[in-house]
């Protein structure tokens, strides 16, 4: 019942996402990069699954993998794994073991180690690092904001106004 649901919503979010962009993909299926159904010079609007390792410009929608990688562009949508790394921008929630954003991050980033360039939105887990920080939160046992926040550095909670 619970492989069904899964199934039944995975096909909603391509029915529903993959008709919002006629730049990029619908789906996007990768085992590693370059095995994968469209190469890495395309954006995915839909839902992008990587069973070992992704690498696209961009992913809106849904972006599930073991290693999700974003290149290029703003990311948006629901990004779930165990790494995401995105060298441009991110809107959404990023949920993944080890976050990393080089560009701006905008929204709720979960995970051990959380990393972005720039965040605007709350960060959650062991250890958070923003660049800087312009309107946010962090909670987590080791806290870092380098430039806009209250403290350079704050254990448990850290925050910019």
């Amino acid at each position: 019942m619970k492989k069904q649901r899964i199934f039944q919503f995975i096909s909603v979010m391509i029915l529903l996402c993959g008709t919002l962009s006629a730049q990029g993909k619908p789906v996007q299926l990768a085992l590693f990069n370059p095995i994968q159904l469209f190469s890495e010079n395309t954006s995915i609007t839909g839902l992008r699954l990587s069973l070992i390792y992704g690498k696209n410009t961009s992913v809106t929608g849904l972006d599930w993998g073991l290693v999700s990688h974003t290149t290029s562009g703003t990311s948006t949508g629901v990004q779930f794994g165990f790494l995401g790394i995105n060298e441009a921008n991110f809107i959404g929630w990023q949920d993944t073991g080890i976050n990393i954003n080089h560009g701006s991050f905008e929204g709720l980033q979960l995970g051990l180690v959380n990393y972005a360039g720039s965040v605007n939105g709350v960060q959650i887990g062991f250890v958070n690092y923003a660049a800087n920080m312009k309107k946010g939160l962090q909670i987590g046992l080791v806290n870092i904001i380098k430039q806009g926040g209250q403290f350079p550095f704050f254990p448990i909670v850290n925050w910019a106004l």
